[in-house]
């Protein structure tokens, strides 16, 4: 070995590399903490600290009342020392001051006065009586809601005034994981603090934040206040709005999520025009394609997101789709996420024609229908709780009766009558009441044609049902 070679080796192990070596990391850093520098010039000036007055009762405390207490997500918008006790009683009303975070994104010219909006959390301004927001430079402004929506937890408020510099909404469906981040805001009233992290996942759904669900993942350091405020990309770009944390403390755990631009741009525009948002509808309610479930129904797993059942009258059945059918496809695009689905009928335009790519008996086709527009008292594409295990039950033929009390017809299915705790019926959620429609995709019509299909299905010790519960329905598999 060369005497060079050695010493380099040498340098290397005991952690000493050459000066320029070092030269080169140390500019390396300084381009980042430039690129840092110019996002926060670049977008700091649209981002306002936002402060609410609002009547709230007021509640008496507990003197059993914990401060270890915690929710599993908390907001942004109160401190971390703002979670309402255990028990509570009525008090009288009083006033309050809280904040958050927003920031432009659009303005529009009238004939009067221009108008200029921002985009923020509907929990931030949820029951406010007074809106105030301030800029960087000092202006403030009152401001009025322009439109809220609970469900997707996105607002839109609006200034009188013009000339105020906004962001462009970026593409979210472009951000990886791995990709550097900005979080501006005002954590704690801190006006206009930049923290930085990366993309740790996208496409979470089914946290419980809110109805409508697609929340990007950062570790950005962002804390009670931030809610509301920007994520941006290095280019200065909008890719989501901070909305909650994940924090047994009430503080800053390394986990945060953001609602995605491009969620939020279409519910946003809608606000804008008319000041509520409308939804698609299909009228079917589906749950995740498992493994079990994929076996069940011969497909390869993660290969789209199966109909539990079809509403009467709904667009879904006007078109043909059954329960068992398999969605793999939406607008020439894959489905193999129940949030997104749901997410993506939502936000297509009732009365349009859109196509759908399913499987059904092992076929691939397409359906085309045309979508519904969701009110109140209608599911759209919602996912249901399914679990599978291992068969403890009994089951009676449907009376006439007991069909009327279950929502259903005779002939069309057997009601469980009795489970045995810590049997496969019991551990896959099965209770006394739940309707059995299927097994193995062939109708149920008695409780001698139910046992019948089970002795079937004890060759493999694999059983497919189809059961509706709460006038819901959804598949398990019992494997035992």
């Amino acid at each position: 070995m060369s005497g060079l070679r050695k010493l380099f080796m040498l340098l290397a192990l005991t952690g000493f590399m050459p000066a320029h070596g070092l030269d080169e990391g140390i500019e390396s850093l300084r381009e980042s903490s430039r690129a840092f520098a110019a996002v926060a010039r670049q977008v700091s000036p649209s981002v306002v600290f936002i402060q609410v007055e609002s009547t709230r009762n007021s509640v008496a405390q507990s003197p059993f009342f914990s401060p270890f207490d915690d929710d599993f997500f908390r907001r942004f918008f109160d401190g971390p020392f703002s979670e309402p006790p255990r028990q509570q009683s009525p008090a009288p009303q009083q006033r309050t001051v809280s904040q958050g975070s927003g920031f432009v994104f659009s303005s529009r010219q009238g004939l009067l006065r221009d108008k200029t909006y921002l985009l923020t959390n509907n929990h931030v301004v949820e029951g406010a009586d007074k809106i105030r927001v301030t800029f960087l430079d000092g202006r403030e402004f009152e401001a009025e809601i322009t439109g809220t929506d609970p469900e997707s937890d996105v607002a839109v408020i609006e200034v009188k005034a013009g000339d105020l510099p906004s962001l462009v909404l970026g593409d979210s469906s472009n951000i990886e994981v791995g990709e550097w981040v900005v979080a501006i805001g005002n954590p704690f009233g801190l006006s206009h603090t930049l923290t930085v992290g990366v993309v740790s996942a996208k496409g979470r759904t089914s946290l419980g934040i809110s109805d409508y669900e697609d929340f990007i993942q950062t570790d950005a350091a962002i804390n009670p206040g931030n809610s509301g405020g920007p994520l941006v990309n290095l280019d200065g770009e909008v890719i989501g709005i901070n909305s909650a944390i994940f924090s047994r403390s009430g503080g800053y755990m390394g986990v945060g999520f953001a609602i995605p631009s491009n969620l939020a741009k279409g519910i946003a525009e809608q606000l804008i025009d008319t000041g509520e948002v409308i939804r698609g509808y299909l009228g079917i309610v589906i749950q995740p394609l498992t493994a079990d479930l994929a076996e069940s129904f011969a497909v390869e797993p993660g290969q789209g997101i199966l109909i539990a059942q079809v509403s009467e009258d709904s667009p879904a059945q006007q078109a043909g789709l059954q329960s068992g059918d398999i969605i793999v496809a939406y607008q020439g695009t894959p489905v193999t996420d129940v949030g997104a689905f749901r997410n993506r009928v939502s936000l297509t335009a009732p009365g349009s024609r859109e196509q759908l790519s399913i499987i059904r008996d092992g076929r691939r086709q397409d359906v085309s229908l045309v979508i519904g527009t969701l009110n109140d008292q209608q599911m759209v594409a919602q996912d249901t709780p399914q679990s599978s295990a291992e068969l403890g039950l009994s089951v009676q033929t449907l009376t006439p009766q007991l069909a009327e009390q279950f929502n259903t017809q005779p002939g069309q299915g057997v009601v469980v009558t009795q489970i045995v705790p810590g049997s496969i019926a019991a551990l896959a959620g099965i209770q006394i009441g739940t309707v059995i429609l299927e097994v193995n995709r062939s109708p149920v019509d008695s409780a001698t044609t139910f046992n019948q299909l089970i002795e079937e299905s004890s060759r493999d010790k694999r059983a497919l049902l189809l059961l509706r519960a709460n006038e819901g329905q959804r598949y398990v598999v019992l494997n035992w």
